[in-house]
């Protein structure tokens, strides 16, 4: 039996958006009226959001570890679960933010793309008023949380606002629309270090390329499912850019996000055994580039979402680089 969760939404009727999953707790648990904002916010796709906090959750365990010597209190080299915390909730409230903000812009776009045309604003879910609003309130929440941390910080992330605002028109103009998506997704890295230390230093800007470089990478895999509609409406992108080259431009992208990444990590200092988990890593990206094909959509989705699993590689070679400093002296 057909239900309205199974049922790719359109002007007609109300369902799901064409690339989220019939089983996600928003279409089994919200009443279908709040499917819509959901689905502005992206609550039925949590990959998006887990990409923007990883950069936070990397600098957060970074500045932890920093100089970590062996026989320290062991709280001494743990993230503060305070600021993680923070971080998880302000990643899915302002990447909530900026999707809404990004369907704003782009309804014109998205209603031409056989992927995107199911999304709330060009499919008549909601209005354009209605996003709007929808999008204050996700943003008093980011406000909410910003605020929380020093003075420092709370200027250096409200200085991302900008990049935020400029990215969407940025496949209009030029072919490396992901750069400045890795400018913006990347801001995290900052954030988290400045919310430990009250200022930036070279580590964090090293961790800050390095994001970069992986967001290219991975957000350029991501458009490769778009790329025949983009053609046609004249959106640019890097999937575009590369073409049949994007196995030789993954390569320099992923390698250069994990030499700076180990970068950081060498002028921070932190235990040697954080490594681990870069080199774990960089073992996923290169499977990612191994099996990529760029004509396979589905695939793409796949290896795409697959990123996480570099989040939490990073972060826990660090978590527990830091622990071994505790952990050592009793061996």
């Amino acid at each position: 039996m057909t239900t309205e969760k199974d049922i790719i939404q359109s002007t007609e009727t109300r369902g799901r958006v064409f690339d989220a999953p019939s089983g996600h707790w928003v279409y089994r648990t919200l009443p279908n009226w709040l499917w819509p904002y959901a689905q502005l916010a992206r609550w039925d796709r949590p990959i998006g959001w887990w990409l923007l906090l990883w950069p936070c959750w990397w600098a957060t365990a970074l500045a932890a570890t920093a100089g970590a010597k062996v026989g320290v209190h062991i709280w001494s080299v743990l993230p503060s679960p305070y600021h993680l915390v923070l971080f998880l909730i302000g990643a899915i409230a302002m990447r909530g933010a900026g999707c809404t903000y990004n369907d704003l812009a782009d309804e014109d776009i998205d209603n031409k793309v056989a992927r995107t045309r199911s999304r709330p604003l060009p499919s008549g879910q909601v209005t354009r008023k209605q996003a709007k609003i929808f999008l204050v309130l996700q943003a008093l929440v980011g406000l909410t949380v910003v605020v929380q941390f020093n003075l420092f910080t709370i200027l250096l992330a409200i200085g991302s606002l900008v990049i935020v605002a400029i990215y969407p028109f940025m496949k209009r103009i030029t072919n490396w629309p992901q750069l400045v998506l890795g400018l913006a997704f990347s801001w995290g890295a900052l954030v988290g270090w400045s919310a430990h230390f009250g200022s930036l230093s070279l580590p964090a800007v090293l961790l800050y390329a390095g994001s970069i470089l992986w967001v290219i990478g991975y957000d350029t895999i991501y458009a490769h499912q778009d790329k025949e509609d983009d053609a046609l409406v004249g959106v640019h992108s890097t999937a575009r850019l590369f073409g049949s080259r994007t196995r030789e431009a993954l390569m320099i992208l992923y390698g250069g996000a994990l030499a700076l990444f180990l970068g950081a990590f060498a002028v921070a200092e932190v235990p040697m055994p954080a490594v681990a988990g870069l080199l774990a890593a960089g073992a996923h990206m290169y499977r990612q580039i191994m099996t990529l094909d760029i004509d396979n959509p589905t695939e793409c989705l796949r290896l795409f979402k697959s990123n996480t699993v570099v989040g939490w590689l990073v972060f826990l070679g660090l978590v527990f680089g830091g622990l071994w400093t505790v952990v050592k002296p009793l061996f």
